[in-house]
Formats: C-alpha cells, sequence, structure tokens
C-alpha cells in the first residue's frame, strides 16, 4: 500500500508542478512572522553555541567507513591518517561537526540502503552528544546517471542529459521526487543536485551528460521541476555550480577554469538556470572553483570572490539561502592561498557550508585563528550558523527525531514502483540518432547477435559491466548473444577478436564511450562495418560521440551505462518500445566544429 501511495502522490505532484511551470511550486517564502519567530527560536540555540561549536556548524567533511563508532580496521587506519580520528563520531566531537558527507568507493561509506540508514543514525546519535547537540545534516552527491553514491538495493534513475532528451517535466520533477523520497528514508536531508550549469561546450570533461543540456531555457525549467521534486520529498536541494561550469575545457578537479563569457552571455547562458532554481524555492546552491573575469576582474574562483557570491548571487540574484562551496580540496580553489585560508577566503565571500577540506584540523584552525583576531566577526559566523539552522529545521531535524527506522528503508527504498516508474523515464530518453534502411528495430530474423565494445563498470558496481549487462537484456528479450567487451582502448589483437566474432552473426551491437579523434573505439566500428554485419553502436555516455563513427546505419544514445538505461536501451533496440528521446545539446561534425551534424531536438522515432 505505500508503494501505491508514493506512486500516486509521485504522479499527481507531477502533474501540478507541469500546470505551474515548474517554478514557483513551493509557493511563497514564509510568512514574515512565521519566518521571524522561527529565527528568534534559532538564534536562542545559536546563544548557547560556543565559538568552536559555530565553527563546526559550517563544515561538512569526508570519513572512512560503513559505521560511525566501529568501521574496519583500514578505514580506522585511514581515518587516523588524514582526520587525526579514528571513527566519524570522534570526528564529530573533537570539531563540533554540523554536516558530514557520504561517498561510495574510496571513501566505504555505502554498501546498502539498511547499512546507510545504520551509519546515519550513529552520526546523529554522535551529534546529540555534544555540548549543544544539533543533529548532523547529511549530505550525499547522488545526481543519478553518471553521478551516484547509492547503488545497489536504491532506484537507479536517468541523469540530468538523459531527462533533457526527454524533455519532460513530470519526469524530472518524478526523478527528483523518488531520489529525494528515497534519500529521506535513509536519513540524508541534503542533496548536491540538481546541476544547473548549460553545457554547451562538447569537450567539457567534468559536466558534461551532468547536465540537463546547451538550451538555458530548456535547463532552467527542468532544473526548477527538479529541484521542486527533492524538497517536495523533504530534501534540501543543491543547484549548481555557480556561476556556472558549461563551458570549459578544463576541470576544476585538477586546475583552474576560467570562463571567458562577457556579462551579456553569461546574463543569457549562465545565469537562467539559477535564477529558475531561486524562483522555484531551491534552499542551497554550490559554488564553483573556476574564474569569470567578466563578473570578478580580481580573478579569484567564484568560490572565494565576494563579487560574485555577494554581489551577484545574494545582491542581484536575491538568493538567501545556503551557499555551499564545491569540495575544497579540489585545485580549482587551491591553485592561489594555503589550505587554512581557503575556508576563511569563502566565508568572507559569503559562502556558509565549507565542504570537504582537505585537512580538516588547518581549515577548523583557520576559521578559528580568523575569528579569534577579528578578521571573521561572531556577527558574521551567526549570519551562516543561522542560514545553516533554518536548512536543518525545514528538514525537521530541530522538532523531531532524526533516526530512521528499517522499516521505512525497507517500504520504500527500491520500491517497486519506484523501478517502474525509473524504468518508464529512461524508454522517454532513449534517443534514436541514425535509422538507414530501417535497421532497427532488429527484424525477428535477426536473432544472433554479438555485443561489443566499451564496458565501463556501473557507477557504484564495479562487478557489473555495461557489455555483459547489456547482452543479457537483450537475451531477455529473446536474442541469441555473445558478448565481449573490448574497453575504451582496444588494441589491435582485440579489434581482430572482435571481428572474427562479429562473423557469422545476424548483427552486431557496439557501445562506445567518449570517443576521440585519436580513439581506437573508431577503428573497431569501422573494422565491424567492414564485414558487412549490421551494426547497431549505442553511445553510452556522450551523445558526442557519433560525430567520430562516419557513416553506422544506426546509433542511439542512452546518455549514461546504469542498468536502468541499458535495459532500456535493449528494449528500443527490439522494437518494445519507440524510442521518443531528442537530442538535449547539438552535435557538430568532427572535422568542421562549426558545422551542426545533428540539431538539438533531432531524435528518430520508428514511426516517421
Amino acid at each position: 500500500m505505500q508503494d501505491r501511495n508514493l506512486s500516486r502522490r509521485t504522479v499527481l505532484a507531477s502533474a501540478t508542478v507541469v500546470a505551474a511551470g515548474a517554478t514557483g511550486v513551493l509557493g511563497a517564502a514564509a510568512a514574515p512572522a512565521v519566518a521571524h519567530r522561527r529565527d528568534d527560536r534559532l538564534k536562542k540555540i545559536i546563544g548557547r553555541m560556543s565559538i568552536e561549536a559555530k565553527i563546526g556548524q559550517l563544515f561538512v567533511p569526508y570519513f572512512y567507513g560503513t559505521s560511525a563508532t566501529s568501521p574496519s580496521q583500514t578505514d580506522q587506519d585511514r581515518n587516523l591518517a588524514e582526520l587525526g580520528v579514528r571513527t566519524v563520531a570522534e570526528l564529530i566531537a573533537k570539531y563540533h561537526i554540523g554536516g558530514v558527507i557520504y561517498f561510495s568507493g574510496w571513501a566505504n561509506n555505502i554498501q546498502d540502503p539498511h547499512q546507510v540508514a545504520e551509519l546515519t543514525n550513529g552520526v546523529q546519535r554522535a551529534s546529540l552528544a555534544l555540548p549543544t547537540p544539533i543533529p548532523s545534516l547529511v549530505s550525499i552527491d547522488q545526481e543519478h546517471g553518471a553521478n551516484v553514491r547509492i547503488g545497489s538495493g536504491a532506484t537507479q534513475l536517468p541523469g540530468a542529459m538523459a531527462l533533457g532528451a526527454g524533455r519532460s517535466l513530470a519526469d524530472a520533477y518524478a526523478a527528483g521526487f523518488i531520489s529525494g523520497t528515497e534519500l529521506a528514508a535513509l536519513g540524508i536531508h541534503q542533496n548536491f543536485a540538481p546541476v544547473a550549469d548549460v553545457n554547451v561546450n562538447p569537450a567539457n570533461p567534468v559536466i558534461n551528460v551532468r547536465s540537463f543540456g546547451a538550451d538555458p531555457r530548456d535547463v532552467s525549467r527542468m532544473v526548477a521541476a527538479q529541484v521542486t521534486g527533492y524538497q517536495r520529498a523533504g530534501i534540501i536541494a543543491c543547484a549548481k555550480h555557480f556561476p556556472g561550469h558549461g563551458d570549459t575545457g578544463q576541470d576544476s578537479h585538477t586546475g583552474l577554469p576560467v570562463i571567458t563569457h562577457t556579462r551579456e552571455e553569461w546574463d543569457r547562458v549562465d545565469a537562467p538556470p539559477f535564477k529558475a532554481a531561486i524562483a522555484a524555492g531551491v534552499d542551497s546552491i554550490m559554488t564553483a572553483h573556476l574564474q569569470v573575469p567578466s563578473l570578478d576582474p580580481s580573478n579569484d574562483p567564484a568560490t572565494l570572490s565576494p563579487a560574485i557570491l555577494q554581489g551577484v548571487l545574494r545582491d542581484e540574484l536575491g538568493f538567501g539561502g545556503v551557499i555551499v562551496t564545491d569540495a575544497l580540496n579540489m585545485a580549482g580553489v587551491r591553485t592561489k592561498y594555503g589550505d587554512d585560508r581557503v575556508p576563511v577566503l569563502a566565508l568572507k565571500a559569503g559562502a556558509d557550508q565549507l565542504l570537504f577540506p582537505p585537512d580538516i584540523d588547518v581549515a577548523y584552525n583557520g576559521v578559528l585563528a580568523a575569528v579569534r583576531s577579528g578578521e571573521i566577526t561572531e556577527d558574521r559566523l551567526d549570519e551562516s550558523v543561522l542560514r545553516i539552522l533554518r536548512i536543518k529545521d525545514k528538514a525537521g531535524l530541530l522538532t523531531g527525531s532524526p533516526y530512521v527506522s528499517p522499516k521505512d528503508v525497507d517500504r520504500v527504498v527500491g520500491a517497486r514502483l519506484h523501478r517502474l516508474a525509473a524504468s518508464r523515464i529512461a524508454e522517454r530518453t532513449t534517443t534514436l540518432l541514425v535509422n538507414e534502411d530501417r535497421t532497427l528495430p532488429l527484424r525477428p530474423g535477426r536473432r544472433k547477435l554479438l555485443v561489443v565494445g566499451a564496458s565501463p563498470a556501473f557507477p557504484t558496481d564495479s562487478t557489473r559491466t555495461t557489455v555483459p549487462v547489456l547482452a543479457e537484456a537483450l537475451g531477455e528479450l529473446g536474442y541469441s548473444t555473445t558478448h565481449l567487451a573490448t574497453g575504451r582502448t582496444p588494441d589491435a589483437a582485440t579489434i581482430d577478436a572482435a571481428v572474427a566474432a562479429a562473423r557469422g552473426r545476424d548483427a552486431v551491437v557496439v557501445t562506445t564511450d567518449n570517443v576521440g579523434a585519436t580513439s581506437a573505439q573508431r577503428t573497431l566500428v569501422s573494422r565491424l562495418l567492414s564485414t558487412g554485419v549490421p551494426v547497431v553502436h549505442l553511445a553510452v555516455r556522450n551523445p558526442y560521440d557519433i560525430a567520430q563513427l562516419g557513416s553506422v546505419p544506426a546509433s542511439l544514445a542512452s546518455y549514461c551505462w546504469t542498468e536502468v538505461e541499458l535495459r532500456a536501451a535493449a528494449r528500443v533496440i527490439a522494437g518494445r518500445v519507440d524510442p521518443r528521446g531528442k537530442l538535449p545539446v547539438p552535435v557538430q561534425r568532427a572535422d568542421d566544429p562549426a558545422e551542426i551534424l545533428f540539431a538539438a531536438g533531432h531524435g528518430l522515432s520508428y514511426h516517421d
């Protein structure tokens, strides 16, 4: 019954968000009198806090381990080496930490939903043991698509560019609502999503398919819809990366990108999605570690720029919520200043939450020294603490229990109707770019298939990779499949093996992943085409791959390689569903980027 109720709420709310145009659906801000009474209550909490406790509220560090108090010995050793404590409970106690962020993989925070829920309860027990007991705001980067933290057991949904291809505000809303509902059941109340960057640079190495697309108006509508979906589910949404990371060829994790847009270009291209997020009531906005000379000629990173954070975001755009820094361990914010100064300058610029400092002790004591010296006043500190307590209060952390129940995890996370909705959304996003001589759907006589090509591991499960899962999905649809994962850089012997395997097959399905001008994946596809066996191409990440491949008879884009998207692509290949996706970005010719090979909005169906 709970699943059915969730589904009904999602459908009804989706209809509401579409009818309202995906803006302002959350309604007006709290009435002044109500907001005043709330702030009076929160200021009393602040008045009981020490300087040290106030500073701790600002930090959102990482940590290692699946348990708050008893992680593995390996994770304890890593915590001790990097954080100076053995457990996250000790980290919270030592620095009065106000929030933490979970990561899968390298940080080993996430195994399965029940473990995440228990970890969250342990974090909250540690937070409530502080001298001023304030629950932690637990955060995560659960964008879906290419950027997923919670995999096994939770519903996997299409990512931003796939949703952009679907062009459905109801689907964008539903994806946010479903994801938000599951995160809330795990005790996670802040999600660093959606991405509000407009991906106008096909060579963008860090945003790319994490963006809804290249059209500022379309991106704005999708961002507003997804913000509303998350926040209707009780999640603090976070639009990122302000003032816009969509037109860069450099990754701010490894360098300091420069956005060369004029002020007019910024107003036209980069600003609209953030304005739409603010109009939709977004509770937090994340900064970008990049230079925008037209907004701040000092060329400080936006994260450290008063002109950008205070002048543009707060004063011009009127954003009064929480400003979160992007991770402070990234190279883009560390090129000019030391790790003790970066958090201080971010606060002086207007930031509130300080995410992922590379050295929590250095960062915390840097801010403490700045407050004691008067460089940062206590009033300025209180401003940020008040904004953080507001979103904690909105999330119900200050008025109800912060703990979550295993029964809610079982009932909500990975619910059957959630998974069904995700599958249907994925079907509406799969995009058919080329279909010469009606190669697709594969005819009933073409039953012997070879599935070959790049096979990236699933974002949260390295034991499952693209090619065998796609072959499995096609096999379940009635095809006789063999498969060969050739990787992103197949050598000559591997390509020869793929060509040999293609002979005698009725068709070949070849996957690609980020094909460049010198990529061996181009050679693989060319050699497969030369066999005379019909070739179906599937770009499992970038829709731009087709520009590098010449004349393939059929080509699709799935925008990611998670299971929900691969299985949807398999159903399209088999003709079980009609492709409905439309490119949310233009695809330029590889040999002449000034010429458009496929315009944004292009997408074929079997009925064209």
